[in-house]
């Protein structure tokens, strides 16, 4: 029985673009296991997290924390689903290291929502009550202004995914 190569499945928008409901798909596929950044820092740092500046800070710790982790599944042969917001050159720099380390393949999906629906997106989210972290729409505006599309020349397979208005959370498509 021969193995496909595995691939580090990334995803790249910006808060409530669909990314979650999209990596909960991408999941599906054999030998596939999924990392949910928001999940790891509601259990570890839930308390800590109360702006922006305490997010990065705990989400750099996470990412020093499963680097060997995530670069192990890959050399073992399991694709990964890194539900961590790839909206940065400087993220998107980290995560090409685990593709490099791990000897994988790589998926970038970039997901061009507009702000006005990502925003009517949080608001639903928020009154749900169903994410670990509620984010307002001056806390959205604020990640926004740090959001940078990926580009070719960074050394990812993007593919691109548009909003489709089919309902609060997606599908993307």
């Amino acid at each position: 029985m021969s193995r496909s190569t595995p691939t580090l499945h990334l995803v790249c928008g910006k808060a409530a673009s669909g990314k979650s409901t999209l990596t909960d798909l991408l999941a599906r596929n054999a030998q596939t296991v999924v990392i949910v950044e928001d999940e790891w820092l509601a259990a570890l740092f839930g308390d800590e997290m109360k702006t922006i500046r305490d997010y990065v800070r705990c989400a750099s710790r996470l990412r020093g924390a499963m680097q060997p982790h995530i670069i192990a599944l890959l050399r073992a042969g399991m694709s990964v689903v890194l539900d961590f917001p790839a909206n940065t050159v400087e993220t998107r720099k980290w995560m090409r290291d685990l593709v490099e380390a791990g000897q994988a393949a790589n998926r970038l999906h970039y997901l061009d929502v507009p702000d006005d629906i990502c925003k009517a997106r949080l608001r639903a989210r928020n009154a749900r009550g169903d994410h670990p972290f509620s984010v307002s729409d001056e806390e959205f505006d604020q990640l926004a202004r740090h959001f940078v599309a990926p580009t070719e020349d960074e050394g990812f397979d993007i593919v691109r995914h548009e909003v489709q208005p089919d309902g609060p959370d997606g599908p993307v498509g």
